[in-house]
């Protein structure tokens, strides 16, 4: 979903804004229709593992990492890894088996491009359907690693993944337009079958927070972070200006401070957006005025493959900054024995 998120939804105090107040009865009314929703009977039991990663709330919190180590995890341990995504952004429907090189953000959206370096990817708006093709084009070897379906009733899962952003958290624990949630936080833990949570702090206020989240959640809580893959140096130093189409970009104008760019500006606009010919033109101005790099995401770059005109010329100039989820033992072990309970029981959902 491409969506502008208002500061009030992740706040700084305890304190409940008016249009939170106002809006927290259509939040409920939300909740309960999406509730509704999740509690009918899955449509398709799908004879493949099916390894669902997804999180409590719209918007960033590193879904997309996860499923690419998800992917690289199944394929260490023998198994073809098949990504299965509704391809937010893109008109194709399918299902439609995502071509790299042919098919555009605009066809397919832009996390199915930047996953299809990955593995095989398929887009499809009925996940149920897309999964019964992933079947019969892939065989019995293949896993389904279905990215954000955690929400989704028409496909039984195996084994279900929820990501937190340890920064942002819950948010303001509204649902939807009140809050972030996409349900009641109550209810969905409850689809969750562990937790991984990304960029965890060490202060005390953030020991506090991970252990009351342990007790109430009680299921395994994973601790991961996300890191800068290959070599970093041209940032390192550099005049920089970065520009991101995701929901949480200060997330990554923050990573790039953090290796030592001297980020002269930073751009953002809504999470799978495109930006204007003119705001691409006058990126490219400001880049060239200031001698400086631009700089923008893996995913933002796979949204600009095939463009043209000053989209293109943007494409060509900017450098993107590849990154890695890691865990580390014993939480790797952990993720590997989940990983690899689902795998041998595929039909059986985890306790």
């Amino acid at each position: 979903m491409a969506l502008d998120e208002p500061a009030w939804w992740y706040p700084e105090g305890a304190r409940r804004p008016l249009a939170g107040r106002i809006l927290a009865p259509l939040g409920m009314l939300y909740g309960a229709i999406v509730k509704r929703r999740l509690q009918k009977p899955p449509s398709l039991v799908s004879p493949l593992p099916v390894i669902c990663v997804g999180n409590f709330t719209l918007g960033g919190s590193g879904k997309t990492p996860l499923v690419r180590e998800i992917v690289r995890r199944v394929r260490a341990a023998g198994r073809s890894p098949v990504v299965l995504t509704r391809g937010y952004g893109g008109r194709i429907v399918g299902p439609h088996a995502v071509r790299p090189g042919v098919d555009r953000g605009a066809d397919v959206g832009d996390e199915p491009l930047l996953l299809a370096s990955d593995a095989p990817v398929v887009v499809a708006r009925d996940r149920a359907a897309g999964a019964a093709f992933t079947s019969a084009q892939h065989g019995a070897e293949a896993v389904i690693v279905m990215d954000d379906g955690m929400q989704n009733p028409t496909l039984a899962k195996t084994l279900t993944l929820a990501v937190v952003d340890a920064r942002r958290r819950l948010g303001n624990g509204e649902v939807f337009p009140a809050g972030p949630l996409r349900a009641p936080y109550e209810f969905q833990k409850r689809l969750a079958d562990a937790v991984i949570v990304v960029g965890h702090g060490t202060s005390e206020a953030d020991e506090r927070w991970l252990d009351a989240f342990r007790r109430d959640i009680a299921k395994p809580v994973l601790l991961a972070r996300v890191a800068p893959v290959g070599e970093t140096s041209w940032v390192a130093g550099r005049a920089v200006v970065a520009f991101a189409g995701i929901a949480n970009p200060a997330r990554f104008f923050a990573l790039l401070q953090s290796l030592g760019a001297d980020v002269v500006s930073t751009h953002a606009w809504g999470d799978h957006r495109l930006p204007a010919e003119a705001a691409a033109r006058a990126l490219l101005a400001e880049a060239s005025a200031l001698g400086a790099q631009l700089a923008t995401t893996e995913k933002d770059l796979a949204r600009l493959a095939g463009a043209s005109g000053a989209l293109g010329e943007l494409r060509s100039a900017a450098r993107a900054l590849p990154i890695k989820m890691t865990l580390d033992a014993p939480d790797s072990v952990i993720l590997d024995d989940l990983i690899g309970r689902a795998l041998s029981n595929p039909l059986a959902r985890m306790p």
